[in-house]
């Protein structure tokens, strides 16, 4: 009994001298940083190999486009830029036209004034816009001039008489057809003819009782315009399309004109007295009315539609 006594106290004796000692504090290993050597910079940066160049793409250099690239001016007038590089329209200096290389590149005004050229016409015509002299300056012929008196022949120097200018839409009817039709036959490629002319153009050239191309005489031209009357309306629209270009207005100018009677002068009698005639108001403009009247069209058949 006392063995067990003794065993007890020496037990909790033990337990009483564990519960007095002291912790011991707890420290954290501390890794001591490695210090830069005298002399390094201090702030390491990780950098990759440097084995292969770095290409460097060069910007190209842009050149700024010509403002007078999509500027477009009419004849007789060049593109200039001005110092805020905006495009704007002057007149040209004859000068700088290029050479005439022979007389048939002579065109002759109504001033009967003889110029080297068309360009050089047109650069004079623009020196002198906003004056009367310019206003009632026009092209009126290609070739050098030549002294004729009005209502006369470019070549015979005959005058035109009544009966010959009423012969004159005849002929000039049938040729616009038949240029008409050409162009049909050839227009392999599309850029002669719009789709909506082909269409026009192809019942006439498909029409079993259309007119052959050919010399005809002035009665057989008259039949055939009274025969075939439709056949003629579109032809005529066409033309006047063709000419009313600067500007698109409606009206045919002495300007506009100038393509058309320029080659039909040598070739056809009464060409001037005959379109002086179609301005029936003489306003100096020839408007798609008058133009149909011309060419003995029914008022009712004028279609400002049919000008494509």
């Amino acid at each position: 009994m006392k063995v067990w006594i003794v065993f007890l106290l020496c037990l909790a004796g033990q337990a009483f001298t564990a519960s007095i000692t002291e912790e011991e504090p707890i420290v954290d290993d501390v890794v001591e940083e490695a210090q830069p050597e005298v002399g390094a910079n201090p702030v390491q940066v990780e950098i990759g190999d440097f084995d292969e160049a770095i290409d460097v793409e060069e910007e190209e250099e842009v050149t700024p486009e010509n403002p007078c690239l999509n500027h477009h001016c009419k004849k007789g007038k060049v593109c200039e830029v001005d110092e805020e590089n905006t495009p704007m329209c002057v007149c040209q200096d004859p000068t700088s036209c290029p050479a005439a290389l022979g007389e048939f590149e002579h065109v002759c005004a109504t001033d009967n004034t003889t110029y080297d050229s068309s360009c050089h016409f047109f650069a004079q015509k623009c020196s002198l816009e906003g004056t009367k002299k310019g206003h009632k300056l026009h092209l009126d012929y290609i070739g050098p001039c030549k002294f004729i008196e009005p209502w006369v022949d470019r070549i015979t120097l005959s005058p035109c008489m009544d009966a010959e200018l009423n012969e004159f839409p005849l002929r000039m009817r049938d040729w616009l057809k038949n240029v008409l039709v050409t162009l049909y036959e050839r227009d392999e490629e599309n850029n002669l003819l719009t789709e909506k002319q082909k269409l026009r153009v192809r019942k006439i050239y498909e029409n079993e009782k259309r007119l052959q191309a050919g010399e005809h005489s002035l009665d057989l031209l008259a039949h055939d315009f009274d025969k075939n009357y439709n056949m003629y309306i579109f032809p005529v629209h066409w033309q006047f399309g063709q000419l009313d270009q600067h500007p698109v207005d409606g009206f045919l100018s002495h300007t506009e004109l100038a393509p058309l009677r320029a080659p039909l002068i040598p070739m056809e009698h009464c060409t001037t007295r005959f379109f002086e005639q179609c301005d029936a108001d003489n306003d100096k403009y020839i408007a798609l009315e008058e133009w149909a009247n011309c060419f003995s069209i029914k008022e009712q058949d004028v279609d400002k539609d049919l000008v494509i």
